[in-house]
């Protein structure tokens, strides 16, 4: 197959890619940054790979090179729990991911011939945060910031099966592997200060990022799935459970709680994606016979620190 990719130098793009040119397809590395990419993806390791520049949020030459392409995979958006919430922060977060797909689609809306599929991600942000309920596929929408960011993100992606190409939307789960968010919340643990990260209680959909790949690339190629799916594994657990697991796992203690102020301080409004948490089932994903290698979060970790 010949693929594009949006996101792809990125903590999961990048082993996406990895994937995808190590099983013979031919792969469109779409980046703002073309030196970034040659360095993640050298010419010597990857013969089967292109690098277009190209700006996310506008029209340009870049959107001809998707005519031709089986599928197209869009992973790209501003990082969501890295930095505070300003007001222009949250204004990048969301118009990276409504302007980003909207320029995708009408990208895919010119081509001829046509991908014959969009695997959109989105995020499980899009069903708000509760200790209590339960959420899958077919439930609404919450309502606060990265809820409306989810339902903007979602609506652009939608606008592509209008033009008959088959779409995939993944909401994605805290996405586990040696990087990303565990590599900072192993830190601690291993100089002897790990804990739980606010009440404890919250809760903590994940995924091994292996899996996430591996769910990305089956919904690449098999036709029959199209829709949301949660890109969750089928076993979230409370963030007390998740540093116990990480404790037992690194052989150090778990019991010093990093309390919420100290996250607030750091992030502002964007520490509750750490200290506000969905439980989130991943029911279609499962219907559709997806196999997780790492269904549960100690099979996982176990794989990270090893």
């Amino acid at each position: 197959m010949k693929v594009a990719i949006a996101g792809a130098t990125g903590f999961v793009g990048s082993r996406l890619v990895e994937r995808l040119h190590n099983q013979g397809h031919q792969v469109l590395v779409l980046t703002r940054n073309p030196a970034t990419a040659q360095k993640v993806f050298p010419k010597s390791h990857f013969s089967n790979l292109e690098i277009i520049a190209y700006t996310p949020t506008e029209s340009g030459s870049w959107q001809q090179v998707i005519t031709g392409c089986d599928g197209v995979i869009n992973l790209a958006g501003e990082p969501i729990a890295e930095e505070r919430w300003t007001p222009e922060h949250k204004q990048e977060i969301l118009q990276s991911r409504q302007l980003g797909t909207q320029k995708i689609v009408e990208a895919i809306a010119q081509a001829n011939p046509k991908p014959s599929v969009l695997v959109n991600a989105s995020a499980i942000g899009y069903y708000g945060t509760s200790e209590t309920a339960t959420f899958d596929e077919t439930s609404p929408a919450g309502d606060d910031f990265l809820a409306q960011v989810c339902l903007a993100w979602e609506a652009e992606a939608k606008k592509v099966t209008a033009v008959g190409v088959r779409l995939v939307i993944l909401r994605l789960g805290i996405v586990l592997g040696m990087g990303g968010a565990i590599a900072k919340m192993i830190t601690p643990f291993k100089i002897f200060a790990g804990g739980p990260i606010g009440s404890g209680r919250q809760w903590f959909s994940w995924i091994h990022r292996d899996d996430l790949v591996s769910l990305i690339l089956q919904a690449l190629k098999r036709s029959d799935i199209e829709g949301v799916l949660n890109a969750t594994a089928p076993n979230p657990v409370q963030m007390s459970e998740l540093a116990q697991t990480m404790g037992q796992t690194l052989k150090r203690p778990s019991w010093l709680p990093v309390p919420s102020f100290a996250l607030e301080a750091l992030l502002g409004d964007g520490a509750m994606v750490v200290l506000e948490g969905q439980q989130v089932l991943p029911k279609r994903t499962l219907a559709s016979g997806f196999d997780y290698q790492y269904s549960t979060v100690k099979q996982a970790l176990a794989e990270i620190v090893q």
